[in-house]
Order: C-alpha cells, then structure tokens, then sequence
C-alpha cells in the first residue's frame, strides 16, 4: 500500500536526494500496518548563526485508525535503535556511506534513526491494537444440553459441535435454577482439571433469559 507522504524542509533548500531517501523509508513502513492513513515529515536543520555541530531535527506525524503517532528525532547517536525484528531491522535501518550523501550526512542519520523509531512505535500500537480487540471478542454462544441439578452441574453444546462442563457456581443471576435444556446461553471458556469448562454462564433466551 502506498502511504500519502507530506515531506517539508526547514531552515534548508528543499533536496530531492533526501525526499527520495524519506519516501523509500516510509514506503518500508507498511511492512509494520498496512492501514497507515498518512505520514508527514519534517526535516529541520540547525539555523547558520547557531554553534557548528547543531544537530538535525526530524519529525515524522504517522495517522493512523485512533490517532497519531509522533516521533521527534534530533541527531544524538550514530547508531541507531535496534528494531524488534531483525529482518525488518535490515530493511528500515541502513548503512550509511558519507561519501554519497555530502554535506547533508548528519540529515541521513537524523532520518534513519527517526525512522527507525517509527517502526517501533508502529510495532507497540500493532501489539496493542490486537490486544484491544482480543479483548472486546464477543463470548462465545451455546445451549445448554444436559443438567443434573442433583449434582449442581450440567453440559452446554458449543457452537461448534462440543459438549463442556459447568457448574452451578458459575452461572449468573438469576441462577442455575432458572436453566432449562435447549436454553441459549453465553460463556466463558477455560481450560479446567479434567478439560474445558463453561464459566460465566448467562441466559440469552427462552423464559428465564435476561433482557
């Protein structure tokens, strides 16, 4: 997928070298979420009546479902972040030859390591986006098809075929008692001693379903 890039030079000429070298690198990103929305990076380099030595800043405004993601880069190392995954790692962070790009060398780093960042930060919202929606799953449905009020326990029929445990505790108001054969039911299911088991058991149907 192609990003919508915005690049803009501050305190500088506008260099196609360096706006090539940010659109392969955001080009890269995808490789972390395919759904970025828009990137936008600003390179900005130190004003001329400041000391020499000044470093390069660069930001970079990832969109993305949610939000946004900020990295702000100043030149402060020249080796960069370790990303997660090597191989990604290979392709995000390069080596960097001074011969090619000249006067603009520490412009580079500023970007590869900005870059670099963004891939991590790409990384942590990936992971935590999963993880959100893992966690507003819906619960499974079943019926329940088998009860033994003497022994408070009974057996719920899966969607998908399978017969599993449950106990009286762990039916929700307003109750086991209320339960009847063939009622539709969600739940919760974990492993238990002897398998899988039902717990957090509530009616959704027939005379006793909660509405």
């Amino acid at each position: 997928m192609e990003i919508p890039l915005k690049v803009t030079f501050r305190n500088m000429e506008p260099s196609p070298a360096i706006e090539a070298n940010i659109q392969e690198k955001a080009a890269k990103l995808s490789a972390f979420y395919d759904d970025i929305m828009s990137c936008r990076v600003i390179v900005e380099a130190p004003h001329r009546h400041r000391h020499k030595g000044k470093p390069y800043r660069v930001r970079i405004d990832l969109t993305v479902p949610g939000g946004e993601l900020i990295v702000n880069r100043d030149l402060k190392r020249l080796k960069p972040a370790k990303l997660l995954s090597p191989e990604l790692a290979d392709e995000m962070v390069e080596n960097h030859e001074p011969s090619k790009h000249g006067a603009h060398e520490d412009a580079y780093v500023a970007i590869r390591d900005a870059f670099s960042a963004a891939g991590r930060k790409l990384q942590d919202y990936v992971r935590r986006r999963r993880g959100k929606v893992k966690l507003h799953e819906p619960a499974p449905h079943g019926r329940v098809s088998k009860l033994f009020p003497a022994e408070d326990y009974g057996f719920l029929e899966t969607g998908d075929g399978r017969e599993i445990y449950f106990h009286k505790n762990t039916v929700l108001s307003p109750g086991y008692d209320r339960l009847e054969v063939g009622a539709k039911v969600q739940f919760a299911e974990e492993m238990g001693e002897k398998g899988p088991q039902a717990t957090s058991v509530r009616i959704i149907t027939g005379p006793t379903a909660v509405q």
